[in-house]
């Protein structure tokens, strides 16, 4: 037995006139924006041309010598330090996070799931002065576990490289938490169960279903970490200092005047350097962070 069915100009009518809706765009929709786009014009847009006017005013007159100075010397050592740090911190800081929201996805306690996010919440934007008193308090030269340990004799110091990069990784790695556990709460249990059905092992799971679904919010979770890190100035300046060349303390020092008078200029080359890397690494981020919202939809 066959059961007929009917459709009638209205019905077809009923079902378009919604979609006709959703597509539909009041005219004037787009003034609601307006004081947005003006606190961004304002709070963005005017030091950024300030930055740039600056940038390459030489002598009076416009030129590339300000631009040319800061990727020379040791300006250009500090450049190439603060990507070096970002990106050796983002790279640890990726996987120990991925590691620690996988952990927390799959646990059973929903206490414990809320409180890691809870605390890589704060944590992650927990920096600056604060952070570095508390890892000189405790792994500084008189720190506490400093002195208890004995990590001056191994040759431990926090004013380092590494010292810096531990730090950086105290809200880099709560930061890549909250940046994966969504994606990882994406990942369908029906794909495990018809790995599992079909006699694939974890790793065969992980390495032909999981890791690539998930790819492409890893990378951009590492290219967001790459960004913080490499324009992070108040935790570096409050506890090395100089002592680790970084672009940051280079644009401190170039607009005080603490190593030559007179290179304001350079300064705002410095940091048209950094805007340039920022909008690289936007320009990987975004697209990333599309394809990965588009898989896991």
């Amino acid at each position: 037995m066959t059961v007929a069915t009917t459709s009638t100009p209205a019905a077809a009518a009923a079902v378009e006139r919604p979609k006709e809706r959703r597509g539909r765009r009041r005219p004037g929709a787009w003034l609601a924006a307006l004081p947005l786009l003006a606190f961004v014009a304002l709070a963005f847009g005017l030091p950024a041309l300030a930055m740039l006017n600056g940038a390459l005013s030489v002598d009076g007159s416009y030129g590339l010598g300000n631009l040319s100075q800061s990727v020379q010397g040791a300006y250009w050592t500090a450049l190439l330090g603060s990507v070096k740090l970002a990106a050796t911190t983002a790279a640890i800081a990726a996987v120990l996070g991925l590691l620690l929201a996988q952990a927390v996805v799959t646990s059973r306690g929903k206490a414990l799931r809320e409180a890691v996010l809870t605390a890589s919440g704060v944590l992650a934007n927990f920096g600056g002065v604060p952070l570095a008193f508390a890892f000189v308090a405790t792994l500084g030269n008189a720190g506490v576990l400093t002195t208890k340990l004995g990590l001056a004799d191994h040759g431990w110091s926090l004013y380092s490289f590494w010292g810096l990069a531990l730090t950086y990784l105290y809200f880099l790695i709560p930061l890549m938490v909250l940046t994966v556990a969504p994606a990882l709460d994406g990942l369908r249990p029906q794909w495990r169960e018809a790995a599992r059905s079909s006699g694939a092992s974890a790793w065969q799971y992980w390495r032909h279903v999981g890791i690539p679904v998930l790819l492409p919010t890893l990378l951009g979770g590492f290219v967001l970490l790459f960004g913080s890190a490499f324009a992070a100035y108040a935790t570096a300046a409050s506890m090395v200092g100089s002592s680790v060349p970084l672009v940051t303390m280079q644009i401190a020092d170039a607009l005080s005047g603490n190593v030559l008078v007179g290179q304001e200029n350079v300064a705002l080359a410095l940091s048209l350097d950094m805007v340039i890397v920022a909008l690289l690494v936007m320009a990987v981020h975004l697209p990333l962070q599309r394809r990965s919202a588009r898989w896991l939809a």
